[in-house]
């Protein structure tokens, strides 16, 4: 019998994803972590407004959900002062990123980003066969300007920036955004990632233009909103931009449940000014933590802080795999001179607690092994 074969590219492509999960670390060490503060969730949970509407939902998850998600969809228009034509939910950043590469991208199209930024999209322009380019940062930033300079160079379509930034924490001010996208060169288009916007401080994002042509800002409730396993995500763009996922997208993909989470959410602004503020404080304790051990936080606009190991990608490596084997999961960016650090998720006390007590035990491992 002849086998069915993968098309040349899938064939091509290595089967893994962008993240190793906490879980499957947890298999392989066959127990739980005691501090889960690397994938930047928020430990602090949810809104109790949408806890109770989602644990009422589920009594009608033997329905389909909207697959036009109406009601989120508004309620995110009247939030952000738009049309609900420039607004499309979609299956977190994350599906959202993997749309806008099918519906943008052929094989060999040109695609650029920053060498160490968020690797998921990377994967995607994989998936479809993009040729993926990429530009140092400029210190711990994304560089707008090397970015503008390699797509003019390449003739790319696609550029993608997160700001507040995924994994150093650092952020460009609204102008320097705003610069931007009038300079992106003629036929390319922002992939502008504002996930963690919602944490960052006042001037960080531009003002919302649903007429301009060249740029797709993309949010989440996975963040601030303390909603990363519903997967919510939206995108923000003109109505033609917005036409083109309904083009390519799953209707049926987001659930009914998150829906309704996500809608009780966005209406309790109370909450999210608490989650601000929790954050704010888990900030400083991860910068207080990182003193008192001799290292340096760097200053974060995000749910996470960049701590600076003072020393190379080898070092923080050994740094992270003694606090992962001492139950404490957090990441690290993968490459240098990013690499340096290590990242850590904001939590509550209990959790900076035992990251507090397993990093000198970790610094001391590395030295020793280390020199």
């Amino acid at each position: 019998m002849t086998k069915i074969a993968l098309t040349p590219l899938a064939q091509s492509l290595p089967a893994s994803v962008p993240f190793v999960g906490p879980e499957a670390q947890e298999r392989q060490m066959g127990r739980p972590f005691k501090a889960r503060l690397g994938a930047n969730e928020s430990a602090f949970g949810p809104s109790p407004k949408a806890i109770a509407a989602m644990q009422k939902a589920a009594a009608e998850t033997w329905m389909y959900p909207d697959p036009e998600s109406y009601e989120l969809k508004h309620a995110l228009a009247a939030h952000c002062g738009i049309a609900a034509d420039s607004i499309m939910v979609g299956e977190g950043i994350d599906g959202l990123l993997a749309l806008v590469v099918r519906a943008y991208i052929s094989i060999g199209d040109r695609v650029v980003t920053s060498a160490g930024a968020y690797p998921t999209f990377n994967y995607h322009v994989a998936g479809f066969g993009g040729a993926l380019h990429s530009v140092p940062y400029n210190g711990d930033f994304e560089d707008p300007d090397a970015l503008l300079a390699k797509a003019g160079e390449v003739g790319a379509k696609l550029i993608y920036l997160a700001n507040p930034d995924n994994p150093m924490g650092s952020w460009h001010q609204a102008d320097v955004i705003s610069d931007m996208i009038s300079r992106l060169p003629d036929g390319c288009l922002l992939v502008l990632d504002e996930a963690y916007v919602d944490l960052a401080p006042e001037g960080t994002a531009p003002a919302i233009d649903t007429a301009a042509e060249n740029v797709i800002r993309m949010r989440t409730f996975s963040k601030a909103y303390g909603m990363a396993g519903a997967r919510v995500g939206f995108a923000i763009a003109t109505p033609e931009i917005i036409n083109g996922f309904d083009k390519v997208r799953n209707h049926f993909g987001m659930s009914r449940t998150s829906q309704i989470g996500a809608l009780a959410s966005l209406q309790d602004d109370g909450w999210l000014a608490h989650i601000r503020a929790e954050v704010d404080a888990s900030r400083q304790k991860i910068g207080q933590i990182a003193s008192d051990n001799g290292l340096t936080a760097l200053p974060s606009a995000a749910n996470f802080v960049a701590i600076d190991c003072g020393r190379d990608g080898g070092f923080a490596r050994a740094v992270l795999g003694r606090l992962v084997e001492d139950g404490i999961f957090v990441r690290m960016p993968f490459v240098a001179p990013q690499d340096r650090c290590i990242r850590v998720s904001c939590g509550p006390e209990d959790q900076m607690q035992r990251f507090a007590d397993a990093l000198p035990l970790a610094l001391a491992h590395a030295h020793e092994n280390l020199g």
